[in-house]
């Protein structure tokens, strides 16, 4: 999974680079796509990092030092072992007072970044997301206010359950305006989201909702992930 993931970043790097100069990637956390980021780290072709712009998929309101952190994790594993720019990587603005306050800064920065004009999203080139058990993919859960979010490039989000953190994420028309979206999703207990979601078309599932306007859409599963499938 991580060595097509990885073919799939240089072919759309190249792309992006060859186009427009720069290849602009939101990446996720979670413990699936660990073993990716070291790989990428450790790659024997050097990619283009001084081109490589980098943005977080989403994160969870802590600090970037926390053990909780999406971005601490993506540093600890990638972004700390290869030449990219510190100017290059955009990590969700944590530091703010609250989480609105955070999605509201990281809007600002996107739209700042990518010269939008009012109302419109930004484009990435390449997305990486993850599928949890419940059928939620960045910090978009079942029920949650934030799927209905028609304007707004980033939301925060409050998950019902207590124990878990205030989150800021990427909202569905940025996830479907991007070029290239990529799932990753491994192991047995994904098994059964990943049939709603591919044959029986559940809807109701955020990862469901991931359905870009025009790019391109590749679910990569492991054979545990993939055991209820036909």
């Amino acid at each position: 999974m991580s060595d097509f993931a990885i073919s799939k970043w240089v072919e759309i790097s190249e792309e992006a680079i060859k186009n427009k100069g720069r290849l602009e990637a939101a990446i996720s956390g979670g413990k699936t796509p660990e073993k990716l980021y070291q790989k990428i780290a450790g790659f024997k072709s050097p990619l283009p990092w001084d081109k490589t712009h980098i943005f977080l998929v989403d994160e969870k309101f802590v600090s970037h030092k926390s053990h909780e952190s999406n971005y601490r994790m993506i540093n600890q594993l990638l972004l700390k072992h290869v030449k990219i720019p510190k100017e290059n990587i955009h990590p969700i603005p944590v530091e703010e007072k609250t989480s609105q306050a955070a999605a509201k800064k990281y809007e600002e920065n996107l739209i700042s970044y990518f010269k939008l004009a009012r109302g419109g999203f930004p484009m990435f080139d390449l997305i990486f997301l993850g599928i949890g058990e419940d059928g939620h993919t960045a910090s978009l859960f079942p029920d949650s206010p934030a799927l209905k979010e028609p304007q707004h490039i980033a939301a925060a989000v409050m998950p019902e359950e207590i124990s878990k953190h205030k989150r800021i994420t990427l909202t569905f028309p940025v996830i479907n305006n991007a070029k290239n979206i990529i799932f990753l999703v491994a192991g047995s207990n994904k098994a059964k989201v990943v049939k709603e979601i591919l044959e029986e078309k559940n809807s109701v599932l955020p990862a469901a909702r991931v359905k870009p306007k025009k790019g391109k859409l590749f679910f990569l599963l492991d054979k545990s992930a993939a055991s209820y499938l036909k």
